[in-house]
């Protein structure tokens, strides 16, 4: 890999995957998290996230305030993650190790696999019917192999590739959502639709779920495109960056959503990709906007591919002591991960919203407790101190199994279970409440309120942080 972004990159794969990287390979700004993130909330995905807030009952208005909200609170705990990248040089899960042990983090790290595959798979059935329309044809299976095959090419070159990609969509996105919301003013008089619904409590807070769990989500990947710049990166540069691309790529996108659901309801629901391209004009413009489709969806699904692939490598590697894999395994696991993404998207479901709002739900449940753990542990309690080999010695600082922490975890899951607001469960809290779904707040303050004082006692963080050998890095920032 060039560290100067020559075209050298585009035609040889990443080499590392769960290991340090070394000081000498680590290169750009905290500009290109900002591109990235903006990049990949601007898609179709995002709108319709956004969408899902009206549709299920929450008057325009009411909903782009109740994502905001979600998208702000969400957002700030994923940029906290963002912000240990350039610290360690380490993807985002295998710092899970030193909270619930080496072999302990594969608990959440399951998880986090069906969560990559579930977005990846949803994706890829809206840029499937993207692709099909660029290229004139009716057949869903083709355009999602198309898709896929493009999704693992850029996985497997990695992470300078990926960014590159990732500026591409913020400029596409930018100016073809741009065009969109031009025309679509013009067109409605979208003021007729806004603040004719009143606040309702119950949409207003699934709103806030909505955009926060669409945030919380990225948690367990977005080190991962932190890592390789300069270890003496500013944190809240790093922070800020990642921050803003996401929550204004996002909020763009479901503020989008969220009023042409209001407008145009059934003709977008029942084809959004379809919409879109009729909602652009003429031909040619169309087939623009479906490449604005294809575009942005390209960057979020290789960033699902490659988190899935981070993923099921670190919980593998936990349980074979090995640290590093060939370019060959490495280029085997994705192409797998994407293979079995296309047979879901293929196989998926035509009660599309309802199932995409119940799984991003369900993910919150899965995803906060492990955010609060992660994130109490590594500011407050080890105070950004870890001691790296033993992140991949069973038998080191960490241990195979770190119970308390575990416990914690599944405390924090089973605590949410009262307040869940589910299609196949309603808690008894949550019908108090008259349907609102508070779990995942409840998910964030109870788990940190029991991890915290157990950690304390029973963690045992390094006095600096603690740098493999060969990358002849010593400790800092005592």
């Amino acid at each position: 890999m060039t560290h100067d972004g020559t075209s050298e990159v585009l035609i040889t794969p990443e080499r590392r995957t769960i290991d340090v990287v070394p000081d000498n390979e680590r290169h750009g700004t905290p500009r290109s998290q900002f591109t990235l993130w903006f990049g990949a909330n601007m898609q179709i995905t995002a709108i319709v996230d956004g969408a899902l807030a009206v549709v299920f009952g929450a008057d325009a208005l009411w909903a782009i305030v109740g994502l905001f909200i979600g998208n702000i609170f969400g957002g700030a705990v994923m940029a906290l993650h963002s912000a240990q990248g350039p610290r360690m040089g380490l993807p985002q899960m295998i710092s899970s190790r030193a909270q619930f042990g080496v072999k302990g983090a594969a608990v959440p790290l399951v998880l986090v696999i069906l969560m990559y595959l579930g977005f990846a798979a949803t994706g890829t059935v809206l840029a499937g019917q993207a692709v099909n329309k660029v290229i004139g044809i009716d057949n869903a299976a083709l355009g999602i192999v198309i898709f896929g095959l493009l999704t693992a090419f850029v996985a497997v070159t990695g992470y300078k590739l990926i960014h590159i990609v990732g500026r591409i969509a913020t400029v596409v996105g930018a100016v073809g959502f741009t065009y969109l919301a031009v025309r679509f003013f013009l067109e409605y008089d979208v003021t007729e639709y806004v603040g004719i619904v009143d606040f309702d409590m119950v949409t207003f807070l699934l709103a806030i779920s909505l955009g926060a769990g669409w945030q919380l989500t990225f948690g367990p990947y977005v080190a991962d495109y932190s890592r390789y710049l300069p270890r003496e990166t500013d944190e809240r540069t790093t922070f800020w960056s990642t921050f803003l691309g996401s929550v204004i790529g996002s909020q763009w996108s479901m503020t989008f959503g969220a009023l042409i659901a209001a407008v145009a309801g059934d003709a977008f629901l029942g084809n959004q990709v379809g919409f879109l391209g009729e909602l652009a004009g003429p031909a040619i413009i169309a087939v623009l906007i479906y490449l604005v489709v294809v575009v942005g969806k390209l960057t979020i699904n290789v960033l699902n591919a490659y988190g899935g692939f981070m993923s099921i490598l670190t919980t593998v590697t936990a349980f074979n002591g090995r640290s590093q894999i060939s370019t060959t395994a490495r280029t085997l696991y994705i192409l797998g991960f994407t293979i079995v993404s296309m047979l879901i998207a293929i196989a998926a479901s035509a009660d599309f919203l309802a199932n995409f709002k119940n799984f991003v739900l369900v993910l919150l449940m899965v995803f906060t407790p492990w955010s609060a753990i992660n994130l109490i542990d590594y500011y407050l309690i080890s105070r950004e101190k870890v001691d790296i080999p033993a992140l991949y010695d069973a038998d080191g600082r960490y241990g195979s199994w770190n119970l308390p922490a575990l416990a914690c975890y599944v405390l924090g899951v089973i605590a949410q279970i009262p307040f869940l607001a589910q299609k196949l469960y309603t808690g008894p809290i949550t019908e108090m409440l008259g349907g609102a779904d508070i779990s995942w707040i409840v998910g964030i303050a109870f788990t940190a309120a029991i991890y915290y004082p157990v950690a304390r006692r029973t963690n045992n963080p390094p006095d600096t942080m603690i740098y493999p050998a060969h990358t002849g890095i010593t400790g800092s920032r005592v």
